[in-house]
């Protein structure tokens, strides 16, 4: 018996319990005080700037302070998702006329300098420190007709 008088003074304080006045409607509103409170995010989120630099050959370097640089990039193929090489032009601003065909350049975002200039073309400094290394060949290895 006192374990039902127990029972009897324990309130369980739920609207479904007995045919509660508070449907699931009310229970759904962002707004109801039964409702659990949403995650409070960052106070400060810096915006996301994609492709701010890219790197690529210079293809054409006909015009005065402007160059066209060809970025090769990987992608997935839609159907068979293989990765695939994706190639585009971008025009870039060159001021001192500096680069050459062959070349490669990092292009940095800028404002736009004209309709369809919006990057900087900017020379890239060698891993070695050296600025040209006229011996070896593209991989680093020394070519054979340089060999006595």
């Amino acid at each position: 018996m006192s374990m039902i008088s127990s029972l009897q003074s324990l309130k369980l304080s739920s609207p479904f319990l007995h045919g509660g006045s508070t449907s699931l409607y009310r229970l759904s509103k962002p707004n109801s005080s039964l409702s659990c409170q949403p995650l409070k995010s960052p106070a400060f989120l810096p915006p996301i700037r994609a492709m701010k630099s890219m790197q690529g050959k210079v293809v054409c370097a006909t015009n005065d302070k402007t160059v066209s640089v060809e970025v090769v990039r990987l992608a997935p193929h839609p159907k068979y998702k293989r990765r695939v090489r994706k190639k585009k032009k971008f025009q870039a601003h060159d001021p001192d006329n500096q680069f050459q065909v062959g070349d490669i350049a990092q292009l940095e975002k800028s404002r736009p300098i004209s309709k369809t200039k919006t990057f900087i073309a900017v020379p890239i400094p060698s891993k070695n420190g050296k600025p040209g290394n006229e011996e070896t060949g593209e991989l680093g290895i020394p070519l054979e007709s340089n060999q006595p």
